[in-house]
């Protein structure tokens, strides 16, 4: 990377920024979310298109998925918004470049962008050396996890309203965590103000992956555990429901990478379809909880 290394984003934040930009650049059109902007903020070397992670041919279908989840999430938010919802919430927002590329929406919004201390005191300096700037209704809420900092309480802190619901997603994270943890994550949540909304990814175990994909999940694994951040926890789409259920969310269901790619990628003549292996939760919170 060209800036500053200090405090730089995960390995794979930035490659889910490179490969959300190799979506434009190597796939034809239609393009499923148009993202140039990741790119620019993670700066890397010249040969980054070599390495082999950005293999157009070979990692087409992880990088499918990333967008799809991308869009996913985006269109939620849209329509969210749509019906009077005013705050937005992404607990481990890494490289996440929403606020850049859809300036109108975003600017009716109040924006929480939750990480770590280091990498969004990076991610702050790119922003502003790039002349994107951090506007008054995006909050850079940074929390020490190492230190058992609250994030619930430094969110209060930058000014979300608890009187007012949200949509609030995680995605990319919960294989980071224990299921100790998420679950108690699942439970502040449904503690928000009803009409909020959850959006959660999370690992499928192996056995549940299309046989093609088995091989990617494996080279994903080995690359987050020698970088130092290792998967910890998988899920089947019923132990992810249940454990929105037992946290008190309403209305919890399973969306598949599967219907992601049915919704974003059908009848295309190059016939890209994002990988099995990640899959996202949906619930809602509900005027008087689900129990």
């Amino acid at each position: 990377m060209a800036d500053d290394q200090i405090g730089a984003p995960d390995s794979t934040a930035v490659r889910t920024a490179l490969w959300r930009a190799m979506h434009l650049q190597v796939d034809p059109p239609p393009h499923v979310l148009e993202d140039d902007i990741g790119l620019r903020l993670a700066a890397p070397d010249d040969g980054w298109r070599e390495r082999p992670d950005m293999d157009p041919v070979g990692t087409r279908a992880f990088r499918a998925a990333m967008v799809s989840r991308a869009r996913f999430i985006e269109d939620l938010v849209a329509e969210q918004a749509g019906l009077g919802v005013t705050q937005y919430v992404i607990l481990g927002a890494g490289l996440d470049t929403f606020a850049q590329r859809n300036p109108e929406l975003a600017s009716r919004l109040r924006i929480f962008e939750v990480d770590r201390p280091g990498p969004q005191a990076w991610k702050r300096h790119r922003l502003v050396r790039l002349g994107y700037g951090v506007p008054d209704w995006l909050h850079l809420v940074p929390v020490d996890f190492e230190a058992d900092e609250s994030w619930w309480e430094r969110l209060i802190g930058a000014g979300f309203d608890t009187g007012r619901p949200a949509v609030v997603v995680s995605t990319g994270v919960s294989m980071y965590l224990t299921k100790d943890a998420t679950a108690a994550t699942l439970r502040q949540i449904a503690a928000l103000a009803p009409g909020s909304t959850l959006a959660m990814s999370f690992l499928l175990p192996a056995d549940l992956l299309d046989a093609a994909d088995r091989p990617g999940l494996r080279a994903s694994e080995n690359g987050a555990r020698s970088s130092g951040t290792p998967f910890i926890s998988f899920y089947t789409p019923q132990e992810m429901l249940a454990l929105a259920r037992e946290a008190g969310l309403a209305d919890p269901r399973h969306i598949s990478g599967t219907a992601l790619g049915d919704r974003y990628f059908a009848d295309r003549a190059d016939g890209l379809r994002p990988s099995s292996g990640e899959d996202l939760l949906l619930a809602t919170v509900s005027a008087s909880g689900s129990r």
